[in-house]
């Protein structure tokens, strides 16, 4: 909230009667509201843009015929999935021009319920970037399954005490709503209390369903794959997040519905996108590159990354470099390429040449590393019997989707139950109970990693995030899987007992304290073990495993209850 004091300041500067803290001279102005370029002055005070033209002030940046982009927001993103604490992200996000983003602590909540919010929320707090939170709509996320936690209306409406906190997230319980089930309704009527800013998550749903949805007051949508599903999503009233994660890359299939009618409707953002990637391709500065390169006009794509997201999500004072707006923008060298030079955030350089100005440090503020366990493991726990056909229900992997395909095939068995084979493609999946020792494993066939030997395992699992392994023989499982105790959950691929590669993530079993950098080195080092197993190089096996056990997307998936 602004004062008096400071309202007058940012008049009398606006006004020229006072010069302003810092003028932006030599520069090609986006503007986003006309679609034209500007060149002129932009003059900044207490991280405001308080005018545009002819200005003078304290400090002056040269933009040396660059142009001023407004920053971009990344509307729906897991921290979590980073594998990072919210200070660690940031810095990654604003090297990339990313200064806000809308998280969704689903992960860690569904570990250690509303602790696991709050540890996030105070982690924010480090950041660089303004980091906002919708409350987990889902946890658990579906009643067939186990994990760490539950929270119901009355657990989350506490949490609106927090700034940060602005609405709900995804709602991925499509059938209480469509029920309207006593549970459901009590979350979105206590949300609306509060906000009216509630996220949905309309996988596989057609064009009825989605009339429940937005009757619901559910107004986003991130699940969309393909034009049909996002023209029933437009027509209805939806804003259509494009999403390009790590493995769900969907702006190929969607970005041609874009045009200069329905692009205000459109915003990008990334959802699960691992360390690497953010380094090297990019945050939803990679979603802007690749739309340009699929034909989109440049300034559309800055539109859809920053202002589209901020109206969104009611910024009024986001998006744009414009008076009333906060100082939010980069420098970019050009514009089909949109390689950004500086980032500033309220005025104040944070990132410079693709690399934050001052990277965060080791936080005081700590988790529960919420051990892992489970009762002692054996191979009599791992067997999958067969009837005399051989045949059983296929978990296919689809690279680089969340989307999975439900085959029956005839698969390779001895003694009545599966075995692996070196000729075929089948291996095994289990995804074992890791939060309370309940001992239930549920056992899987999955096709299209390409193991030869070996297994790999991980405790980011989406969503109870219970422990994942894959393999291809029992006992690389269960040496796998107690690896994983030892080190307080994370990834790691073995063969023949000996681990080959590993990350511990402490946190939840989901994040590690490390920077960024060595962070994707040891990532790097697990694909290299992998690919050394058979893994194909043409998609991410963690990220792919993890959703696995993600039973809200089609077609097939395993929880520790079974398929």
């Amino acid at each position: 909230m602004i004062d008096k004091d400071q309202l007058i300041h940012r008049i009398r500067t606006a006004s020229k009667k006072e010069p302003a803290d810092l003028v932006i001279k030599n520069g090609k102005v986006i503007d986003v509201f006309s679609g034209k370029l500007l060149e002129t002055d932009v003059a900044i005070t207490d991280g405001m843009i308080i005018g545009l033209g002819s200005y003078e002030g304290k400090e002056t940046l040269d933009a040396k015929g660059k142009y001023v982009s407004p920053a971009l927001i990344d509307a729906h993103v897991h921290i979590e999935s980073s594998l990072l604490t919210p200070g660690a992200f940031s810095d990654v996000l604003a090297a990339h021009g990313v200064t806000a983003a809308l998280t969704d602590p689903h992960e860690i909540a569904n570990v250690l319920g509303a602790t696991g919010i709050r540890f996030m929320l105070e982690r924010a707090k480090e950041s660089s970037i303004d980091l906002y939170f919708m409350l987990p709509s889902s946890v658990p996320a579906t009643s067939f399954e186990h994990n760490g936690a539950t929270l119901e209306a009355a657990d989350l409406e506490p949490l609106f005490q927090y700034d940060r906190v602005i609405g709900l997230a995804e709602v991925m319980d499509f059938p209480a709503v469509l029920n309207a089930a006593p549970k459901m309704v009590e979350k979105l009527t206590m949300t609306q209390k509060h906000s009216w800013r509630i996220d949905g998550h309309a996988a596989g749903l057609n064009a009825q369903d989605v009339n429940v949805y937005k009757a619901a007051g559910i107004r986003t949508d991130h699940e969309c794959v393909n034009v049909d599903e996002a023209k029933d999503r437009l027509t209805r009233g939806l804003y259509v997040m494009i999403r390009q994660g790590t493995v769900a890359k969907d702006l190929p299939q969607l970005i041609s519905l874009v045009n200069e009618t329905n692009s205000r409707r459109f915003l990008f953002c990334t959802d699960d996108k691992y360390p690497d990637d953010l380094i090297h391709e990019g945050s939803v500065d990679h979603n802007v590159r690749l739309a340009i390169e699929h034909g989109v006009d440049p300034i559309t794509c800055i539109k859809m990354a920053s202002l589209n997201a901020a109206e969104c999500y009611g910024f009024r004072e986001k998006g744009a470099v414009a008076p009333g707006y906060e100082a939010n923008f980069l420098l970019l060298d050009d514009l089909e390429h949109f390689s950004v030079q500086q980032v500033y955030a309220h005025g104040r350089l944070v990132a410079e040449n693709g690399r934050a100005v001052q990277q965060h440090t080791n936080s005081s503020i700590s988790a529960d590393t919420h051990p892992l366990t489970w009762p002692e493991l054996t191979t009599k726990q791992f067997a999958i019997p067969l009837g005399s056909d051989q045949k059983a229900h296929i978990i296919e992997i689809v690279p680089n989707s969340l989307v999975t395909r439900d085959r029956i095939e005839k698969v390779p068995a001895t003694n009545g139950c599966f075995s692996f084979s070196p000729d075929s493609d089948y291996l095994k999946l289990a995804v074992i109970e890791r939060h309370n020792g309940l001992g239930t494993i549920g056992l899987a066939v999955v096709k299209g990693f390409e193991i030869k030997s070996g297994a790999m395992a991980t405790t980011v699992a989406h969503d109870s995030h219970n422990l994942v392994v894959a393999g291809c023989s029992d006992a690389d499982m269960i040496f796998a899987a107690e690896r994983l105790r030892q080190i307080d959950g994370g990834m790691v691929v073995v063969n023949d007992g000996e681990v080959l590669a590993e990350l511990a993530l402490p946190i939840a079993g989901l994040m590690t304290d490390a920077p960024a950098e060595k962070t994707a080195q040891k990532l790097n080092q697990l694909r290299a073990a992998a690919t050394s197993l058979g893994v194909s190089k043409s998609f991410n096996p963690f990220l792919t495993l993890s959703f696995l056990s993600l039973p809200v997307i089609p077609d097939l998936k395993l929880t520790d209850t079974g398929m």
